[in-house]
Formats: C-alpha cells, structure tokens, sequence
C-alpha cells in the first residue's frame, strides 16, 4: 500500500463555475473542516441550534470564511429542508441536496457533494445535521412509532406489526439460520463499541460491559436484547467538503476524498433477495473501485450500527471477510481500536451517538481519525506509531434498504 495515497484523477472534461474550477479536468474534492455539536443530554437546544453549533464550528476547524460556502446539503428538519437550514444559518446556496434515505444519507450526500465539486458546480459544500431525538422524547414533544407509514408498499406490512427493529432482528434470524452465527457472536460488536467508547470523553455511554450482560439484558426483538440496539441521543455535526484550490487556506490537514458508492436495495421485506446481503455490497464495491484501493488498504472503519448484525453484515459485504464469515470475524476483538480492522473507534450508534440519521458522524470519527485528532487512548496507530492512512465510511438506510460508502485518504 502506497505511503500517500494519491487522491483519484476525473477525465470528463468541465467547464469552469465559480472560483477555481478547471478545465479540462475534474477537481480534486477534500473534507477540510469538521465539528460535533453539544451531543449526549442537551435539553435545552432546539435541532435548529444544534445544526448552527456544529457548522459555526466546522468552519472554524477549516479556517475558512463562510463566504466560500455555495452548497448545502441537509435532511430531517423542516417543510423544506435543506432550504430551512440554509435560511437559519444564514446561507444562499447554489447548489443543494435534500436526499432522504436514513441512515445512508450522509454518506450519499457526500458523494452527490463530491460530484458536483469535481465537475464544478459547487466549490464547498457544507453537510450540517442535528437532532434532538432523546430530549423530545422525554419532553412529551414526540412519542415512539411503530412504522414509518402506511401507505404505498408498506401497507402490505404495518398491519402485522413489522417495526423497523424487528425488520433488522429477522434479518439477524436468517443469518444465524443460514451460517451459524450466534448470539455471543452478536454480543460482542456490542462489547467492542463500548470499549472503544471508554476513551471517547464525547460518547454517552463508557462503561465496560460483558457478553454475558448484553445477552441478559432485556429483550427488544429476537435476537435482539437492549444492548444489541442504540442508543437514543441528542446531537449533530457538520462536515466541509471544498475543492483543492482551497486547501492551503485550510487550517487543518486534508482528508482526501478517494472514492465514492451508493446504491438501494428494497423497502418491502418480501423484495428484498437474500436477507444476509445488505446494499453495501454494491455501494462498497464501487467506491473501493473508484478509489482504486480494497479492503485490505483500509486501516480504519466507521460502519452504521443502529444494531449489532448491521456492523457485522457490512464487514462481510464491503469484502473484510468472507460472506458467512462475519461472526468469526467480530468474535476476536478485531474491532478494538488496537485490533486488525478498528472499527467504530467513537464507540459507534450503540454507545457514543445517535440521535437518528447517525451517518455524518460516521465521516466525522474518519477525518478524526486520519488527521491523527482522536485524543490519547482512542487515537488508531499504524505499525510504528504512524497515523492510519485509508478510512472507509459506509452508512446503511430504513431495513437495509439503502448504502452509501465513503472511502477516505490522508494527504
């Protein structure tokens, strides 16, 4: 694996937009700023505040003036997202994403963001969520729900009561059926998180936990106890992306943006081929191509986990192991910020954060990572203390209905 990986040449030709864009060439696109707001308990914040907070301070970590900012990319607040955000951050963008698709979003707006900064329709687009998901739950303001509708192809299934964790324990079922994972199996991507998550002084969650205590917990869904699920946090952050004609300017190091996936796979259950193959195996396989490194150059790992089986499925489908494999896999502290592949080094959506579309901070925990910014006793180091130099983020949407991955360079 090269020391420096070098970020990807585009040969479609574009015409110049804006400041910098070149012709004849695509730009180089490059995450340059990035932020958590207040995260954790935040009673008092509304999502709006949130969305500001970690902007304000994805911009200060870039050294950037807000003026370079002409795109916008933001979902789940407002009538017209991203159109609300943009107005209560003080922005007028030319270019804007409203893309919805759960927990994938992040990762799916990146790659819509780095697209049109290579071709030169944008110049630095700012990626902002928030979330006051806990705070409103324990205010009255909004109750849990069963479903996500009922209306189009899900009427055929909210009337039996099929929630979006039972969706993912069936799944989790058939994997157990088809290859022999087991519970404990399952149990200790949740051990692994929470042992990350112990040096990690922005996770919700840091005390150490057993196989056997998350198998005892009480259970959500079969197979699925409590701590096989997420945690429910408030929070956000904020990602920049700018085209390489800014990065001197930059206060901070660049991470490069090396490749880029996405893809979908189902919404109805009865759709969906092979329950123990999720949409990562797509999304994952294109962005490893168009960054032109594997699995085995990745160093570092940042994966969806709004349950045990999401981590553990990716891992197989963006070729870590073997399909089937990944139970042996999980079960060797592989995932340990010392282990083989570390994974969710922030603890991840079931101990850190996860205030609902958990994707960005995906990103964020990346670009910590390879700028060597993680803080002692949860910073990845490489054979001889060197920084980890490939990082890959891959959210998952709905019930494994959507994947974006993200593939990440140190320069």
């Amino acid at each position: 694996m090269p020391t420096k990986p070098t970020p990807p040449s585009h040969s479609a030709p574009v015409a110049p937009v804006g400041t910098g864009a070149a012709v004849g060439r695509a730009r180089k696109v490059a995450v340059v700023g990035i932020s958590l707001s207040d995260c954790g308990r935040v009673d008092e914040a509304t999502p709006y505040a949130l969305h500001a907070q970690a902007a304000r301070r994805a911009l200060a970590d870039s050294g950037l003036g807000r003026d370079v900012i002409d795109g916008i990319a933001s979902a789940g607040l407002g009538t017209l997202a991203p159109i609300e955000v943009a107005e209560y951050l003080g922005l007028r963008p030319r270019w804007v994403d409203s893309t919805s698709v759960g927990g994938a979003t992040w990762e799916v707006m990146a790659t819509h963001a780095a697209d049109a900064i290579a071709a030169g329709r944008a110049n630095a687009v700012l990626l902002v969520y928030g979330s006051t998901a806990r705070a409103d739950i324990k205010a009255g303001r909004r109750t849990s729900n069963l479903s996500f509708g009922a209306r189009g192809p899900l009427q055929f299934e909210v009337p039996y009561g099929h929630s979006l964790i039972s969706k993912y324990a069936m799944a989790a079922r058939r994997h157990m059926h088809e290859y022999g994972t087991t519970l404990e199996q399952l149990a200790s991507v949740a051990v692994q998180a929470r042992a990350n998550a112990a040096t990690n002084p922005d996770a919700m969650y840091r005390t150490p936990i057993t196989v056997d205590e998350v198998l005892g917990g009480p259970m959500i869904a079969d197979p699925f106890t409590k701590l096989h699920c997420c945690i429910r946090s408030d929070g956000g952050c904020a990602v920049l992306l700018a085209a390489e004609e800014y990065v001197a300017d930059c206060a901070s190091t660049p991470v490069w943006v090396l490749g880029t996936g996405e893809h979908v796979s189902h919404t109805t259950m009865s759709q969906w081929q092979d329950f123990t193959v999720s949409p990562a195996a797509v999304s994952g396989r294109l962005a490893f191509e168009r960054a032109g490194v594997g699995p085995g150059d990745v160093d570092v790992a940042q994966l969806y986990d709004a349950f045990t089986y999401m981590t553990l499925v990716t891992l197989e489908d963006l070729g870590f192991c073997a399909k089937g494999e990944g139970g042996a896999f999980v079960e060797k502290g592989r995932l340990l910020r010392d282990g083989e592949l570390p994974t969710n080094t922030d603890g991840g959506g079931l101990s850190a954060q996860h205030p609902g579309m958990r994707g960005l901070f995906l990103l964020v925990e990346a670009v910590r990572q390879l700028r060597g910014e993680a803080g002692d006793g949860r910073q990845v180091r490489k054979a001889g203390g060197r920084l980890p130099e490939v990082a890959v983020a891959s959210g998952t949407g709905g019930w494994f209905c959507s994947s974006g991955t993200v593939v990440l360079g140190r320069g």
